[in-house]
């Protein structure tokens, strides 16, 4: 019985990591995605076919902030690319009481669904995404789970600043 439960409970975790990436890049094309506002899906020849690497303001216009729903964000901008930059924004912490914000980055799936920040790495402290804000390269085809780890985390526990990406590699046309 004991076995049934556990591959049960892996099937459910597994199944759940596949949905969430699947979602965070839904509007998925096989044909490479964004090239300068052309489709050329055939022809590598096209004057206007270079690959670029795309920016994208994490939460758009609304930034990196409490209440607003990062997954949904990342479904809706998707799909992301290797190589694609995510710009976190927020304000500094003030005087005035104003709540601190940060960005890490949770080591895998578990930790992101019970924002455990344990093992957790800090990629920006609260005053970096000031002004510009802070800039994050996605190097890699893997999943980056990001999270905000203020408060102890409880911006993250309340399921809102948190977020998965699966970046994709380019198709080589």
């Amino acid at each position: 019985m004991a076995l049934a439960n556990a591959q049960a409970f892996l099937f459910l975790v597994v199944f759940s990591f596949m949905f969430v990436l699947s979602m965070a890049n839904f509007n998925y094309t096989w044909a490479g995605g964004k090239w300068n506002k052309t489709t050329c899906p055939y022809d590598n020849n096209h004057p206007n076919a270079t690959q670029t690497s795309n920016k994208f303001n994490v939460g758009g216009s609304e930034n990196w902030h409490y209440g607003f729903d990062y997954m949904d964000w990342a479904r809706k901008n998707g799909p992301f690319f290797v190589n694609d930059t995510l710009v976190f924004k927020y304000d500094a912490p003030n005087a005035n009481g104003g709540f601190p914000h940060s960005v890490y980055l949770l080591p895998n799936y578990w930790s992101f669904i019970k924002c455990d920040l344990r093992r957790a790495m800090r990629i920006a402290n609260p005053n970096q995404g000031a002004g510009k804000g802070f800039e994050f390269v996605l190097k890699k085809s893997q999943p980056y789970f990001f999270a905000c780890g203020e408060h102890g985390g409880i911006h993250c526990n309340n399921g809102t600043m948190k977020f998965v990406v699966m970046p994709l590699k380019r198709w080589p046309f």
